[in-house]
């Protein structure tokens, strides 16, 4: 049967189970698989760009934020932050009296960005971060990942089923497929950024 829906994630789901009694945990089997890949996968199809002004020591982060990619300061002096740590960034500001200026250093704490120095005006931040999932629900039919790897869905739902169902003899083999499939996922991932990276423009004469 076809696999490109909510709809019909849930109806393949209940077929591998052979359970028609399933239908209000099934979605709850669903959100524990994007929950789980999440924090698996890094693919560029995650990625996403946000645009911010920073004037202070902390701004919040995206909704939808999982880590960074890079953060930029843009405008007239466009430069790259550095990401460091709540120790070192706390050095810097004591060797530094604490002094505003142009951001130069970023951390991430308590679900806020920190920069150092402490903006001495209002500057402009580009977010570039791997997102979360668009969740699959009843008013968002499909993602890239169930467009593009429904396997990942599948085998990942049934993955979370297993305890629920106390039925450990498919357990191993949900596991293997379902980490088969997020490995595909990250290794096309990698594939793609690795030929980005050796690839290089030629330039054809003529005449």
């Amino acid at each position: 049967m076809a696999l490109t829906t909510y709809s019909e994630l849930k109806t393949s789901i209940a077929d591998f189970l052979n359970r028609d009694d399933l239908t209000a945990v099934i979605p709850d089997f669903i959100t524990l698989a994007e929950k789980g890949m999440n924090k698996r996968i890094r693919h560029w199809q995650m990625e996403k760009r946000s645009q911010a002004n920073i004037n202070a020591q902390y701004s919040s982060l995206p909704v939808d934020f999982i880590e960074p990619v890079r953060l930029t300061l843009t405008g007239g002096d466009t430069h790259v932050l550095q990401l460091t740590n709540a120790y070192e960034i706390a050095k810097l500001r004591a060797a530094n009296n604490n002094s505003a200026g142009r951001p130069t250093d970023y951390v991430l704490l308590d679900g806020s960005i920190e920069v150092f120095p402490t903006p001495d005006t209002t500057y402009q931040l580009e977010i570039l971060y791997y997102s979360t999932l668009n969740p699959l629900n009843n008013s968002n039919a499909s993602n890239w990942i169930l467009s593009n790897h429904p396997e990942a869905y599948l085998y990942g739902s049934l993955l979370h089923s297993a305890p629920y169902l106390q039925e450990d003899q498919r357990l191993a083999a949900w596991a293997s497929l379902y980490e088969s499939a997020i490995s595909a996922i990250n290794e096309e991932n990698d594939n793609s950024k690795a030929y980005a990276a050796g690839a290089s423009i030629r330039i054809r004469s003529y005449g």
